[in-house]
């Protein structure tokens, strides 16, 4: 019970710091942490598409260095082949440093 509520409050607030972030390219519509599967499911909206796009983090890992938390991203699936392409040279193996408000949630 108290997991699925985290997921729930760390969704929401990981929804707004990512549409902070892709501002330019477009907007996530909708995001879902299941912090237990380590999975990640998003909707998104980009900038001449005319659908959303699905991007699943199909798994996660957490790493700790000293005080901050990183998350690598171990495999995803995505709605356009051209993203799935991107995502598989840019993001798989890449670590990246978890916001501070974020790192309990994972």
């Amino acid at each position: 019970m108290f997991g699925a509520t985290k997921d729930l409050m760390t969704s929401k607030a990981a929804r707004a710091y990512l549409n902070n972030l892709i501002s330019r390219y477009g907007e996530v519509e909708d995001l879902k942490i299941d912090s237990g599967r380590r999975r990640i499911d998003v909707v998104c909206r980009l900038n001449g598409e005319v659908s959303p796009i699905g991007v699943t983090i199909e798994k996660y890992q957490v790493e700790e260095e000293g005080a901050k938390k990183f998350v690598q991203v171990v495999d995803s699936s995505c709605t356009r082949p051209w993203l799935q392409a991107v995502l598989r040279d840019h993001l798989h193996g890449r670590r990246i440093e978890v916001p501070s408000w974020a790192t309990a949630a994972l």
